[in-house]
């Protein structure tokens, strides 16, 4: 049987795909009172840049998918996004307690318990890879006008608890660091918010973006050339 290749080699995107992706946020900054880019805004607008099939997934793992390829797809807010070195992702909910009936987290081992987050997350991806032959997470790196943009993936990985040790902070948070010592994951215990944090590689691809005008309200209404007798009143609610 032929070994499958994905759509494009790991972080090599289309050539066409800088263009489309400021055409993509062009058009929503013209269209918007605000320059908002949300989560599910990201996973539509990128299932579109590699014409793959929007899925919003329960997980959060699987959003997007092109045959046997898989994304995650994740945005984060940053001054200089051309110029970020590492981004958190937030990765989840992990609950120790639901999963795994240990509610008096703070009397536990750190490391007991920060294997315990890992092997939530491991789970879920051990999942979705079952059903596809790469997982990938998309990033989208964004200015707070939306007018500079870094966009980079990665494999979605498994993690090996061992490989990884777990101390409290000061804001009585449990973070993992790796056997380089560096600071890899952060884990809530009120909320259970589970964040990996990730380098951005050299190759990322950034682009900056003329600022658009915006489309008034009366201009969109015009051109569609609405009336009021679009409307149809089905009946009003009588005041008590």
């Amino acid at each position: 049987m032929e070994k499958y290749t994905p759509p494009y080699p790991l972080n090599r995107f289309p050539n066409t795909l800088a263009c489309d992706l400021a055409r993509e946020i062009v058009y929503l900054l013209a269209t918007r009172m605000v320059p908002s880019l949300e989560g599910s805004d990201w996973e539509q607008i990128f299932s579109r840049l590699i014409n793959g099939r929007w899925k919003p997934s329960n997980v959060g793992l699987d959003d997007i998918v092109l045959e046997q390829t898989a994304w995650s797809a994740k945005t984060v807010k940053n001054a200089s996004p051309a110029k970020a070195k590492k981004v958190r992702l937030i990765s989840g909910r992990n609950s120790p307690s639901f999963s795994f009936g240990q509610d008096a987290i703070f009397s536990h081992d750190t490391n007991a318990i920060g294997a315990m987050v890992l092997s939530i997350w491991n789970e879920r991806v051990s999942a979705i890879r079952s059903k596809y032959h790469h997982l990938r997470t998309t990033v989208l790196i964004k200015s707070e006008d939306l007018l500079e943009l870094a966009l980079f993936e990665h494999d979605t990985l498994l993690y090996d608890p061992n490989a990884f040790r777990w101390q409290w902070n000061q804001n009585k948070n449990l973070i993992g660091i790796d056997s380089e010592g560096e600071h890899k994951f952060t884990w809530q215990p009120h909320g259970s918010q589970f964040t990996i944090i990730e380098h951005v590689p050299d190759d990322r691809l950034a682009i900056v973006i003329q600022q658009p005008g915006r489309l008034s309200k009366e201009a969109v209404l015009n051109e569609l050339g609405f009336t009021y007798d679009w409307v149809k009143i089905l009946g009003k609610r009588s005041e008590l």
